[in-house]
């Protein structure tokens, strides 16, 4: 049975989307796929004291991928407050990484299992459950999955290679601008091949793939809607940008002006800031403050079909988690699987990939 790792450096690197595309891609061509999350993560940042049974992308990439029961390998533990407590107080001694060791005894052995690391490299210690340890447990080779911010993202695949070695199978960098696309390719990518270090893809930044839907944001904010058209369908209406509306009118109406498919956060009772909003590309206003629709507002939103929210939270606390969901790849919204494979198939080198994996998929679908 064949185990393949997907990890990464840091979280919110795309593990999860990388998956997605692999399997569905890996399919496509006729090979069968598994998939496992040994260390699951709890799916609301605001409650972690919940220890989740089950994670809202194992969720999504099982549906999404149609996978039977007997090619999904169990999720041992989350990092749920009450989990980390017992182990670090000694309540848990549970010997998790015997349990992983019985991954390869579980279920349908498929052609390739794809098993989703922790968010980096160190993350799982304490319940026997980081990276290397996965590798080493499985026998399996992993992929990092790497969010670019800079050309210095060289120095953590130098470090990986150094402390993997052949376990190291390759790479994917994310999330790259267009700015520095060219840099990634002619100086970044032929400098880690020069190390041994396989570059199977260079993504560039993508504004869906780093969008909220709406309906993410009323759970995030536990909103009231105050406006949606039933034409209108929540999880695939996206958010890519976020703009505070607290300046005068014609302040706002230039600021609004540059950006696209936003949000817009704004005191319920400054109804010219939303007329302003309603004026320009915005996907969402959400009202802090009492709970009050204005009927020009609400004329206004429901000729252009705009959903109106509105939050209890005061108006930093409410930025400040709209901004924690932007730039998160989060699966369970629909629209993103579509890019996901569009992009695997402009940037991913499969061929490579797989004679490296030393997979074969069915004659006549390579």
């Amino acid at each position: 049975m064949k185990y393949l790792l997907i990890g990464s450096t840091r979280a919110n690197s795309g593990k999860s989307a990388t998956i997605l595309g692999l399997g569905l891609k890996l399919q496509e061509l006729g090979l069968q796929i598994g998939y496992g999350k040994p260390l699951g993560t709890f799916t609301s940042s605001t409650l972690p004291e919940i220890n989740y049974t089950e994670d809202a992308d194992v969720r999504f990439i099982t549906n999404t991928l149609n996978l039977p029961p007997e090619l999904c390998r169990p999720t041992l533990v989350s990092l749920g407050r009450e989990n980390l407590k017992n182990r670090l107080t000694g309540s848990d001694r549970t010997d998790y990484l015997s349990q992983l060791q019985q991954y390869p005894q579980s279920g349908t052995p498929g052609d390739l299992i794809l098993v989703e690391a922790p968010a980096n490299t160190a993350e799982g210690a304490l319940f026997g459950l980081n990276l290397e340890s996965i590798s080493t447990a499985l026998d399996a080779n992993f992929i990092l999955v790497i969010r670019y911010g800079s050309m210095l993202v060289a120095e953590h695949m130098m470090i990986s290679k150094q402390r993997f070695g052949d376990r190291l199978l390759g790479v994917v960098i994310n999330d790259i601008p267009a700015t520095e696309y060219e840099n990634a390719k002619t100086i970044l990518a032929p400098f880690l091949e020069s190390l041994d270090i396989p570059v199977f893809a260079l993504m560039p930044a993508n504004r869906i793939l780093r969008s909220v839907s709406v309906q993410q944001l009323v759970d995030h904010l536990d909103a009231k809607i105050l406006y949606a058209s039933d034409q209108t369908d929540l999880s695939n209406l996206m958010v890519e940008e976020l703009k505070i509306g607290a300046m005068n009118v014609s302040a706002a109406q230039i600021y609004f002006r540059k950006s696209f498919n936003k949000a817009v956060v704004t005191g319920s009772d400054r109804v010219d800031i939303q007329l302003a909003a309603l004026g320009t590309s915005t996907n969402c206003l959400i009202l802090t403050g009492n709970p009050n629709l204005a009927a020009e507002t609400f004329q206004r939103a429901s000729e252009l079909e705009v959903p109106i929210l509105a939050v209890s939270t005061d108006t930093l606390t409410t930025v400040e988690i709209i901004e924690n969901s932007l730039g998160r790849v989060r699966l369970n919204e629909g629209v993103k699987v579509q890019c996901i494979q569009e992009m695997m198939t402009s940037y991913f080198n499969f061929e490579r990939f797989l004679q490296l994996l030393e997979l074969e998929p069915p004659t006549g679908t390579k």
